[in-house]
């Protein structure tokens, strides 16, 4: 039966006036698929990309079926990975909750659990929470589970990146064994098989799109990049088509990269224009500088990987890949911060010598090849350093050792003729270059 609007799911009239209220007119694929077997009390499994709407895919049945607040202890848990992801749940469920008295509470680490206890204490029917902070409140004695009649998983995935496996075992001892279970996952690897084998029974399988495939409305180009500072004069050059990129996020792989590309971004454009997170940002500066992009009050947004999931923002006109992810899923989460439920985005990356390895990795996954750009004219494309030069060279190194354990390493024999070239690995660089251009037969 096709569903074209949210009125064909029988939602009551609460929860169809806070849809429209929010702006949301039709149903995205995942919305569709998921929707009646969530409502129809069925364990499900949905693969989805983040950007396809499919938090609401599982928060508007949920809240359907709880229809008010009861009792004092919660009713529905929602699993996430990150305080910034269950921040975004629950901020989804109090825009589709507004017309309902149900109460929500979210809970997380990194700030003192006082505030959170006094919340869980005036009662609750949703409960959103990393895994860590909901044992630690549960082994105090502070949450009672036993009216715990839907258990959601989101971003299952990340979960098992994170490590986050033997809490969600502990989770699944303490919680009633007659309840319903939803797992939410952008790609399906082997532990994301395994916590689904242990937490579902006969899951209805949902999944929207190929696994780990991008969103079809966001379009991808990369450039191959020798060096940081040519990296530096490649964003800059980019940034002057200011109308085209005019709310954008930056994603580097550390902490120290993140900084540097701020300082930059800062003394070009102006503290004003420009914010930074990563861990060690405190949570509310981290939070503040999240709402400061949403609100459209800056333009660009420097973040490592930290903020790639759970970061949910209209019109994002750009992801720009500063360094490429070496978790190579990351890839996929990072773009889908563009091209967001039926908007169009655009995803550009910048790869050094190094990086190619994670590209081609990248590729595999996503089943396609990301097009090729040139570097523009006007970017002036920098020496690479001594040292950059040798760190990029180690690296080719152990990638090489990663894949073929018996392989010697020719750093040191290529270290001379390293230092007469420009780019270090130049020449299989740009090997490189020319192999990714050609079509795969």
């Amino acid at each position: 039966m096709e569903r074209n609007t949210f009125a064909d799911f029988k939602f009551n009239k609460q929860l169809l006036s806070a849809i429209e209220e929010a702006g949301y007119t039709a149903p995205t694929a995942i919305q569709q698929k998921a929707i009646p077997p969530v409502l129809a009390g069925q364990d499900v499994m949905g693969i989805a990309q983040t950007g396809t709407g499919k938090t609401a895919a599982f928060v508007l049945p949920l809240l359907m079926k709880l229809k008010y607040a009861q009792g004092n202890d919660p009713r529905a848990l929602i699993l996430s990975p990150t305080r910034e992801l269950a921040m975004q749940i629950e901020e989804n469920i109090r825009l589709f909750a507004r017309y309902t008295d149900l109460r929500t509470v979210v809970l997380y680490g990194g700030l003192g659990p006082k505030t959170q206890i006094a919340e869980l204490d005036k009662g609750v029917d949703i409960l959103v929470a990393t895994p860590g902070r909901f044992l630690d409140l549960y082994l105090a004695g502070h949450i009672v589970t036993k009216s715990l009649n839907v258990l959601v998983i989101d971003e299952a995935d990340k979960m098992m990146d994170m490590g986050f496996i033997g809490k969600l075992h502990r989770i699944l001892e303490v919680v009633p064994r007659k309840r319903q279970n939803l797992l939410f996952s952008a790609t399906m690897g082997e532990l994301v098989h395994k916590i689904a084998g242990d937490f579902l029974a006969f899951p209805t399988i949902v999944e929207v799109t190929e696994q780990a495939t991008p969103a079809q409305t966001v379009t991808q180009a990369l450039y191959y990049v020798p060096n940081l500072k040519t990296k530096i004069n490649l964003l800059q050059h980019l940034l002057k088509d200011d109308e085209a990129l005019h709310r954008l996020i930056v994603f580097c792989k550390t902490k120290a990269v993140a900084d540097q590309v701020f300082h930059f971004l800062e003394r070009r454009y102006g503290a004003d224009n420009v914010r930074v997170i990563h861990a060690n940002k405190g949570q509310n500066t981290r939070i503040n500088s999240i709402n400061a992009f949403k609100a459209g009050e800056i333009r660009i947004l420097v973040a490592t990987d930290v903020a790639a999931r759970g970061l949910d923002v209209s019109n994002v006109s750009h992801v720009i890949n500063f360094d490429v992810p070496i978790v190579i899923e990351d890839y996929v989460h990072r773009i889908g911060r563009t091209g967001r439920a039926f908007q169009t985005g655009d995803a550009i990356t910048f790869c050094n010598p190094a990086e190619a390895y994670y590209i081609h990795k990248i590729e595999k996954l996503i089943r396609q090849q990301i097009p090729v750009s040139d570097i523009p004219e006007g970017v002036f494309i920098e020496q690479t350093g001594f040292e950059e030069r040798q760190a990029i060279a180690r690296e080719i190194d152990n990638q090489k050792r990663k894949e073929n354990p018996e392989f010697k390493g020719a750093f040191h024999e290529k270290k001379t003729t390293n230092q007469k070239s420009t780019g270090g690995h130049a020449g299989a660089f740009q090997k490189h270059k020319s192999r990714t251009r050609k079509p795969k037969r």
